[in-house]
Parts: C-alpha cells; sequence; structure tokens
C-alpha cells in the first residue's frame, strides 16, 4: 500500500506532448471541412441521380444512388461529429 502511495505522484499525464495544439485544431479543421464539403456534394449528386433513375424507370440505378444518398449523409454526419469531437478534446487538453 505504501508502495502505491510513493509511485502514485510519478504517473501522470505529459502536458507538453501537444505544444501546437493551435496548429493542430487548424490542421484537423480544414482535412474536416474538406471531408464534409464532399460528402454534401455526393449528397447533391446521388440525390439528383435517385430523381433522374427513379423518372426513367431504372429501378436498379435508383437504388444504387439511393444507398448512395444515405452512405453520403451518414458520412456528413460521421465527419461534422468528428469536428466537434476533436475540438473538444483539444479545448479539453489545454484546460487540463
Amino acid at each position: 500500500m505504501t508502495l502505491a502511495r510513493n509511485l502514485l505522484p510519478l504517473v501522470g499525464p505529459d502536458f507538453g506532448a501537444v505544444g501546437a495544439s493551435g496548429e493542430l485544431r487548424k490542421i484537423v479543421g480544414a482535412l474536416l471541412t474538406f471531408g464534409l464539403i464532399i460528402a454534401v456534394l455526393m449528397v447533391v449528386v446521388c440525390a439528383a441521380t435517385w430523381a433522374i433513375a427513379s423518372s426513367s424507370g431504372s429501378w436498379q440505378a435508383a437504388s444504387k444512388a439511393k444507398t448512395g444518398l444515405f452512405v453520403a449523409i451518414g458520412g456528413a454526419v460521421l465527419i461534422g461529429g468528428g469536428l466537434a469531437w476533436a475540438n473538444w478534446l483539444l479545448g479539453l487538453g489545454e484546460s487540463l
């Protein structure tokens, strides 16, 4: 028990590990912004393809476009959540 108390102050996080968190925040934000723009463009393309394929009677193409639309929406949600999560983690790291 006394050994654990003596070792406890030696174990802790390295606060100097993320020295340039401001630059890291910019890089992560830029990469996730590009990903979000691509996901939104894919939503537009898949929605247009779904509409055109449905109106022309090509049900296989409409089904694939619908699947692509749902995947693109899911990707946009995950990327948006990832940006918020990364900013929260970097803010939490600065406050420690």
